[in-house]
């Protein structure tokens, strides 16, 4: 049977749960500012101010059972005060900040739960656990409450669906791509999950080359299967959030929008970019209502999110968009249906080019 340990083991013990006590608290603090300063979410907040609160009551109940934390700490005599990571001074980004912290918050809690799981010790260990889990999923609103809205501000994103093209589709592909188009939205609702994985293949061989991004409408699965650069999710699709649990940090997330209440909800959610839309009337979808050109004015004002304006719109009109403030817009019809698509999607995408880029191609 081994045997209970001595008094300077217990010191030494305390002396790690004291360090992993100010490492938590430590990084609940840049937590809780970088949801302050940086996203301005009151409930995330308060949710992390919580857990802060919560620690203090840990030390409580630990000098309850006789451990006091502080009282052996010794940092002139701690050795990993000298040891530092290669990376430790590098944070390119404030998600980098933010997720670095969350991972030490998480470590710290697993050392100060099994630090109190020993004898002699006889610490909260449950009451520990519990919070550990919280601060996964602490970790990971943050984490995606940081990624949101970092996708690449696309200015015209094709939105592909052979059914809707006068000429083969990989014909339109290529003219809308050479015209620049750069950002291409795989749309075949109808396909099999296998025809579907390899027409994102064949429309990725193509974008890539050219710099333009390639997202599939509907289908994650497909997208991550066929390498694809992001997934479009509508009102009827698998909800932004939900994807946020299971899919790679890296795939973009685009989320339709219809009114503000809707963009600011696919901001929570973690969305990259928004469908603003629909502002004009279109044959690919039709709606009761139309969001117009004023839905369009209150998003790109508000500049929290990249989006791109869809509905209807093609050279005709596509100024009108710019004029309410769109930086980049999302066509179908116009494009694939068009007798020369090249020509119209390079007419749309010069609308959208600031004025001096114009004038210098």
């Amino acid at each position: 049977m081994a045997s209970r340990p001595g008094r300077r083991e217990v010191r030494a013990v305390a002396r790690m749960i004291d360090a992993n006590l100010n490492r938590a608290r430590e990084s609940l603090r840049v937590m809780e500012d970088v949801a302050r300063f940086l996203l301005d979410k009151a409930d995330l907040v308060r949710e992390i101010k919580a857990t802060r609160h919560e620690l203090a009551a840990v030390v409580d109940a630990l000098e309850a059972a006789g451990v006091d934390a502080v009282a052996s700490r010794d940092t002139p005599g701690d050795v990993g005060t000298a040891v530092e990571a290669t990376d430790e001074y590098e944070r390119a980004t404030p998600a980098e900040l933010a997720t670095a912290a969350g991972k030490r918050l998480t470590e710290a809690l697993r050392v100060i739960e099994e630090a109190c799981k020993l004898e002699g010790v006889a610490g909260p260990a449950r009451g520990v656990e519990t919070m550990r889990y919280r601060a996964y999923e602490l970790e990971r609103r943050l984490a995606v409450a940081m990624r949101a809205g970092v996708g690449r501000a696309y200015r015209c994103c094709l939105l592909l669906t052979e059914s809707a093209c006068r000429r083969p589709w990989l014909e339109v592909l290529r003219a809308a791509l050479e015209a620049g188009v750069d950002c291409v939205q795989v749309r075949e609702k109808a396909m099999s999950g296998r025809a579907l994985v390899e027409r994102v293949e064949a429309v990725i061989d193509q974008a890539r080359p050219c710099g333009a991004a390639v997202i599939v409408n509907d289908r994650a699965d497909v997208a991550i299967s066929a390498g694809a650069d992001g997934v479009h999710v509508g009102d009827h699709d698998v909800p932004c959030d939900r994807l946020r649990r299971w899919v790679d940090r890296g795939l973009i997330v685009g989320v339709s929008t219809h009114a503000m209440d809707d963009a600011r909800a696919a901001l929570a959610a973690g969305a990259d970019y928004a469908g603003v839309g629909q502002v004009f009337a279109s044959g690919t979808k039709r709606r009761a209502e139309l969001a117009g050109l004023a839905y369009v004015e209150a998003f790109f004002s508000w500049g929290r999110l990249p989006g791109l304006a869809i509905g209807g719109i093609d050279a005709g009109n596509v100024a009108s968009v710019v004029e309410a403030g769109a930086t980049g817009v999302a066509v179908s019809g116009a494009i694939c249906a068009a007798d020369d698509p090249g020509a119209a999607a390079a007419s749309i995408v010069a609308a959208l080019r600031p004025t001096d880029e114009a004038t210098e191609r």
